[in-house]
């Protein structure tokens, strides 16, 4: 699998998942527009690794939340590039800009996330695509039991949000398919260096614990790395029949039944977690 010729834009891509994405596209050989919002540093740190990998690319500064900036990307990328193959939406707001539960969530708030996540989605295709040959890959990164389920209360916002984008995969996916354009959803599990250090310690620390006591079946929070293969995989011509699905790269956490215990389901709790 190579993406030598090609070009790509990862947004949110100076660190966490969306670095891991842009190293693994540059790796395949693509040049890769890197896209920050307030961390200049650290864009400039992926687009030197990505240089140190044998490929190319720019920097891109814009906040999602507002439509303008999201279209400024684009006119960039059609400056710098002439062309676009692949487009990962992955930048998300802070957890501190939306994170309160249903009852007391301020519509500011509300905002921010949708703003951030199915808006600028939906303005970011429509931006993408006349820049997009036939083949072309959008890949949206999503986390999917956040809209799935209710419990984590004050998620409620980036839930709906994400689910919102989810569902807009679905439609271009159709939308787009004559031009054999596809567009997919990635959900990762947890995921090391990610929206989780942004979260309290008490939660990060509990969330280690749940993973070693076997809830998720491979036994570790995932990697940027890990979702940078999978996004990989799906945009390589070898996926180009596969669009408008959503694909869980968490490690099998998803096949796990919150209504039964551990032991019920035959988990064998890991030898560190039997230690502690």
């Amino acid at each position: 699998m190579s993406f030598a010729g090609k070009h790509a834009v990862v947004t949110g891509s100076s660190r966490g998942i969306g670095r891991g994405i842009a190293l693994k596209l540059a790796e395949k050989g693509a040049r890769v527009a890197v896209h920050y919002y307030r961390n200049r540093e650290a864009a400039q740190a992926t687009l030197e690794k990505i240089r140190e990998l044998g490929s190319d690319g720019f920097l891109v500064q814009a906040d999602v939340c507002q439509p303008d900036e999201v279209r400024r990307i684009f006119q960039q990328v059609r400056s710098e590039f002439g062309s676009l193959d692949i487009f990962v939406s992955n930048a998300r707001t802070e957890a501190p800009t939306f994170y309160q539960p249903p009852m007391e969530i301020t519509l500011d708030h509300w905002n921010i996330a949708v703003d951030s996540q199915a808006k600028a989605f939906l303005v970011g295709v429509r931006e993408a695509v006349p820049l997009m040959a036939e083949g072309g890959r959008i890949v949206a990164i999503t986390f999917a039991p956040g809209g799935r389920f209710g419990s984590w209360q004050p998620w409620v916002a980036m839930g709906a949000a994400k689910a919102a984008m989810e569902v807009l995969v679905r439609y271009f996916a159709v939308a787009l398919a004559s031009r054999r354009i596809t567009v997919n959803t990635i959900s990762p599990g947890w995921i090391e260096d990610s929206v989780l250090n942004s979260l309290p310690e008490v939660f990060q620390t509990g969330l280690r614990e749940w993973q070693e006591r076997g809830w998720t079946p491979m036994g570790r929070l995932g990697t940027p790395a890990d979702i940078g293969n999978a996004v990989a995989l799906i945009c390589s011509p070898e996926a180009g029949w596969i669009t408008g699905q959503l694909i869980d790269v968490d490690g099998g956490a998803s096949l796990m039944d919150a209504h039964l215990p551990l032991e019920f389901q035959g988990v064998v709790t890991p030898k560190k977690a039997q230690a502690v």
